[in-house]
């Protein structure tokens, strides 16, 4: 029996559809996101906690669901909005039914809308707090809904890298199973802010030995850990609220130990050099957004999940511009002039290039190895 379900958003618009997944209500921003595959990823990633995501691709769970391809231990975001739900997976692969992943991970789904008419609302108004809500005989008004809405909270102020962070500090040693594995020759402490697998495996396959620490770690405890290099991982929300990492950073920074920084990695590296974060109208979600390497005049073909950015000018000749996104000239990576420090707003760990972005983990490595 299908069952309804809603899409409600704070500028007063609703739409119905089918619902799939947990039978409840999940609270978050709403972010449209235009990659064509990965729809496991982007469900698993850290990145997209307290946000609901809208696929424009039109067709989702085609593919099924497998263990390999979790990002992290369970489903984050809050809430999937898709045009056609696949009934059923056509990968040898498959283990299970996204349907059924998100059941059992507690997020709602909503399937049979056009994701269109919603993208287009998202691109005018921008990102906007919304509710999916697939509870079973909901008698709640279309109203009602929107108010609940408009008073959930917003991802301004919200510090969700507590809620994602891992809470003890572990070594990683697994890697890719495609790459060839490299031995490890130089031992990094991983900041988890929120850290996708993959991007502990890459750092393993150019010959890391990877120590992940909890996001709330402090300089001090880093630093008896002997660290040869210092990663800044990804991570979900607002980078002006996770002030003890940025304070962390900015006393390794001047110790001049090796740093790289993804992401929210790469907006706490600059906030820690002194500098603001700001928020996009309706960020970057997707797997075909064009960089510019100012370096090499090389464009690569990425993938990111971001809804604020770093103003370079703010930093004041702190760091320097070193990757632009050619779709609206936002900061993509900055490098510093005076330490071993660089950083990308994108996730090179993700290729949908598909190895555009690898050199950077690469280029770690020769950094730690010149020093």
């Amino acid at each position: 029996m299908r069952e309804l379900a809603r899409l409600a958003l704070e500028d007063g618009t609703v739409v119905h559809g089918e619902a799939f997944g947990a039978r409840g209500d999940g609270y978050g921003e709403v972010i449209f996101n235009t990659a064509l595959t990965g729809y496991q990823e982007v469900v698993t990633d850290p990145s997209y906690g307290g946000q609901i995501a809208v696929m424009t691709a039109p067709q989702i769970g085609n593919t099924g669901w497998n263990e390999e391809d979790m990002e992290s231990v369970a489903p984050r975001c809050a809430g999937l909005v898709v045009r056609d739900l696949s009934r059923m997976a056509s990968s040898w692969r498959s283990e299970r039914s996204l349907a059924s992943a998100l059941e059992a991970a507690s997020v709602p789904g909503i399937s049979g809308v056009d994701t269109r008419f919603i993208t287009r609302r998202l691109r005018q108004a921008g990102a906007m707090r919304g509710l999916v809500s697939a509870a079973a005989a909901n008698k709640v008004s279309d109203h009602e809904l929107v108010e609940r809405v408009k008073k959930s909270p917003t991802l301004d102020g919200r510090d969700l890298v507590k809620e994602v962070t891992c809470t003890r500090t572990h070594e990683w040693s697994e890697g890719s199973w495609r790459a060839r594995r490299v031995k490890a020759r130089h031992h990094i402490v991983a900041f988890d802010f929120g850290a996708k697998r993959n991007i502990l495996r890459q750092l393993v396959d150019v010959g890391f030995r990877v120590t992940v620490v909890p996001a709330n770690t402090t300089a001090d405890e880093v630093m008896r850990l002997r660290p040869d290099g210092i990663f800044l991982s990804n991570g979900p929300g607002d980078p002006a609220t996770v002030t003890y990492a940025a304070e962390s950073c900015r006393q390794l920074l001047a110790s001049k130990t090796p740093m790289f920084g993804i992401c929210l990695g790469h907006q706490i590296m600059g906030l820690a050099l002194g500098g603001r974060t700001y928020k996009l109208k309706f960020g970057h979600h997707g797997a075909n957004q064009p960089v510019l390497d100012l370096q090499t005049h090389k464009v690569e073909i990425t993938s990111q999940n971001h809804g604020y950015a770093v103003d370079i000018d703010s930093l004041g000749g702190k760091a320097e511009l070193s990757h632009i996104n050619l779709n609206d000239q936002t900061v993509e990576g900055m490098r510093l002039a005076d330490r071993p420090a660089f950083s990308v707003q994108y996730h090179p760990e993700a290729s949908p290039g598909p190895h555009d972005s690898n050199y950077l983990f690469r280029r770690f490595a020769d950094m730690i190895e010149a020093q």
